[in-house]
């Protein structure tokens, strides 16, 4: 070992004595604090005098409840920081740091030493730190710059100075294995590493390889919308996961992780990334799909389609004769074109046009829907919209009581009387006579009126109703969006380029399934927009930060929606649109749409085109596939070339993959995927193949990532990378349509270092176009 490399062992040693002896220390605190918790609990009421004889009494008693719950309070929260802290150091013992910049700042002529790990690390004394932060502000030089002129913000301005070196290390377990002087090294030595390594079940953290495209995401800190257009494997999803991180260390004093969402394509998804986070000691923030949402706010009331059902139609029903209006309407429920002929809707309900339901009790209308109509346009509409539905609920909350008192004298109420229990019949005295002011020892004189129960009764049976009254389910959504869908032309004037036919064909199968208590996943948005203009916007102005991974999978309307629900909130949008596989998905006027959304001012969209999850071989394979491939940059990562064979039968297919198989996993590759186009393929190729040891089929519903070998749907497919992949068939008649090709590029992409594409018969029209270009090995 040279001395240089010496020198930093020895310091490496110095700083695990350090990260030992403070976790050492924070063991005991973080168990005294525990203590004190289970004690303070234990004995909270011994230690507070409970006194209300005098107002001096009861004062005394409440500022003593008060410092003890604070006592508690600072318990608690001491013991939560320690246990956080020690979580982050016992991470750091097996790596501390990773990068080092020695650096001079301007005006200066001493040199600083500035070693980079996941968290800051002072020396016993307090003064120095041992380790900055890799979101500390000087940490972004190293992410930056090369040895030379550089520069970094801080609260307090710019500060200027020459970057002298910059170095790598790779350190596990204490001992340093290796550094890397990177102004003299060829390449970024530790992400060839890190790349050439096998798939995890879990994302994990980038800290030590963030790029400098990447660095500028992470960082970004302007205007409400942030957009990163990359290539599949650029590292989109890994930087919006270091982004989070930072955010939570700059904003500390006023952001936290419940504050943040994250909306991701799947819920296998979320368990891949879920990792992330804590690695880096911060608390994971909020995680949901756009479909969970739809389905907390419509569920009760509809049966929703999800976009996976979607895209199986869309895939897999081309002979279906509703098919062309159903992608006519898919597109035209997207744009926002339709988020703006809701709104005009929703606008013309303010004079004609609003349904209500029957409000009815034990089969008698009490008011019908008519009368709540009349009563509503009777309001003066200079009245604001949502003002006049609050006196319409006032109102009818009034009928409801008047109606109260008429029933109260009816048979039915003597006779549930009557079937009153025991210990019903004790709950209803002695609620009413806790209403009259009878204290508890005097309940029992309490003599119980007829009247008074029967009216009790009736209040009771009304409960219901008058909870739905305030809810404002007498506001007959469903129909409104019925109504909206009676007429064509009412909604052709703003829906170009489509006929009156198709519209008429649209209409009709939205009708039909509303009818069924059925929406599909197109109408799912409009739907609830409608329902929110009309009964008044449920907001969450509590979130600040929503970060949207795979945002060419969400149309136009849908981002219209999601601003309208989170008003406050400023937007991360990761997406890549080739590998825009949804119906709705037109790359230009979907990116268009997006970047309109805030303002140009407030907008940036940052471009990422180099790609790092495959091999330069791959890679070079899958850019040809797609129109603009030709701005994806290969990292130079080497590999073995894709492969095409074709066979002649299913039976034959099977037979080679489960050699490839068997191959793959001797050469150490432990993630292998079977990527099919369609759920319905799927299932086939995993009835074919389940006499393969350990195979598993993942669905829709899936919620965790599986190692091992797994068949799987191009689209669920999206967000994840596999050590190999096999493109199941890449035959003509699988993939023979252009509107394929985004979900052939998509599953090619989802390969770190083998990709094997099977034919059976003629391979599709985008391989024959690559196959002349030299860029994949054919076996026929």
């Amino acid at each position: 070992m040279n001395s240089e490399l010496q020198l930093e062992q020895m310091r490496v040693e110095r700083v695990m004595e350090c990260i030992t002896e403070e976790v050492n220390r924070l063991e005991e605190e973080k168990s005294r604090r525990k203590n004190e918790v289970v004690h303070i609990r234990k004995h909270f009421w011994d230690e507070v005098r409970v006194n209300t004889d005098t107002f001096d009494d009861f004062l005394e008693t409440i500022i003593g409840l008060r410092q003890e719950a604070q006592e508690l309070s600072v318990s608690q929260s001491t013991h939560r920081q320690a246990s956080k802290r020690l979580t982050t150091l016992r991470r750091m013992q097996e790596v501390p740091y990773f990068g080092r910049i020695d650096f001079v700042e301007e005006g200066n002529s001493t040199q600083e030493y500035i070693y980079i790990g996941v968290s800051s690390l002072r020396d016993p004394s307090g003064e120095d730190f041992l380790i900055y932060d890799w979101r500390a502000p000087i940490s972004s030089v190293y992410y930056d710059y090369q040895p030379g002129p550089a520069e970094y913000e801080t609260p307090g301005g710019t500060i200027r100075g020459k970057l002298e070196k910059k170095y790598q290390y790779l350190i596990r377990g204490g001992v340093l294995q290796s550094m890397f002087d990177t102004s003299l090294t060829i390449g970024d030595e530790i992400l060839q590493q890190v790349l050439g390594r096998g798939t995890d079940k879990q994302m994990h953290n980038i800290v030590a390889t963030i790029q400098q495209e990447q660095n500028k995401i992470i960082r970004h800190d302007r205007g409400r919308l942030l957009i990163v257009h990359g290539a599949a494997g650029s590292g989109k999803t890994s930087a919006a996961m270091q982004r989070i991180a930072y955010l939570l260390y700059k904003y500390q004093d006023r952001l936290n992780a419940d504050q943040i969402i994250l909306f991701s394509p799947n819920s296998m998804f979320n368990s891949y990334v879920s990792n992330v986070l804590p690695e880096l000691g911060e608390e994971n923030m909020q995680q949901v799909t756009f479909q969970e949402y739809l389905d907390h706010r419509l569920s009760k009331e509809f049966q929703v389609e999800t976009p996976f059902e979607q895209l199986e139609y869309v895939l897999t029903a081309m002979n279906d004769s509703w098919y062309s209006s159903r992608l006519m309407g898919i597109r035209l429920k997207a744009s926002t074109r339709f988020f703006e002929a809701i709104q005009s809707y929703r606008q013309s309900l303010e004079e004609s046009g609003m349904l209500f339901k029957d409000l009815t009790f034990r089969g008698k209308t009490i008011v019908t829907r008519q009368e709540i109509v009349e009563r509503f346009y009777s309001h003066d509409i200079s009245l604001r919209f949502h003002n006049r539905l609050e006196k319409l609920k006032d109102w009818l909350i009034k009928k409801i009581k008047e109606f109260q008192k008429v029933e109260k004298q009816k048979e039915w109420v003597q006779e549930e009387i009557q079937l009153l229990s025991n210990d019903d019949y004790h709950k209803a005295h002695r609620y009413l006579a806790e209403k009259r002011g009878f204290k508890r020892e005097e309940i029992a004189d309490y003599e119980m009126e007829p009247e008074a129960l029967a009216r009790l009764i009736v209040h009771q049976k009304l409960k219901p109703l008058r909870k739905m009254v305030q809810a404002l389910h007498f506001v007959d959504t469903k129909g409104m969006y019925k109504q909206f869908f009676a007429d064509p032309e009412q909604i052709k004037k703003c829906l170009e380029g489509e006929t009156r036919a198709s519209l008429s064909d649209i209409c009709q199968t939205t009708i039909e399934m509303l009818e069924e208590n059925q929406l599909f996943y197109e109408d799912a948005t409009p739907f609830l927009f409608l329902k929110e203009m009309i009964q008044g916007f449920q907001i969450e102005s509590s979130i600040k930060h929503i970060v949207v991974d795979e945002a060419q999978d969400y149309s136009p309307f849908q981002f219209e929606f999601l601003k309208e629900l989170f008003p406050v909130a400023r937007m991360t949008v990761l997406g890549d649109f080739n590998q825009a596989i949804f119906a709705h998905a037109s790359e230009r006027a979907n990116f268009n749409a997006l970047t309109s959304l805030y303002g140009h001012d407030e907008t940036e969209v940052i471009n990422i085109a180099r790609s790092y999850r495959s091999t330069k071989p791959i890679i070079e394979f899958t850019r040809r596939l797609v129109p603009n491939g030709k701005q994806i940059i290969p990292f130079e990562r080497d590999g073995e070339r894709p492969v095409l064979k074709r066979v002649t039968n299913h039976t034959e297919l099977h037979n080679c993959i489960a050699s490839k198989i068997e191959e793959l996993r001797g050469h150490g590759h432990n993630s292998i995927a079977i990527i099919c186009k369609s759920a319905e393929e799927s299932e086939r190729a995993y009835e074919g193949l389940a006499f393969l040891d350990g195979i598993k089929l993942l669905k829709s519903n899936s919620l965790e990532y599986e190692q091992g070998v797994v068949v799987v749907p191009s689209y669920l497919s999206k967000g994840i990378e596999f050590d190999a992949v096999i493109l199941y068939d890449a035959s003509e008649h699988v993939y023979g349509d252009e509107s394929l090709r985004r979900v052939f590029y998509t599953s090619c992409t989802r390969a770190m270092h083998v990709l094997q594409l099977y034919s059976v018969g003629e391979p599709s029209a985008f391989l024959r176009e690559v196959m002349r270009e030299g860029v994949i090995d054919t076996c026929f």
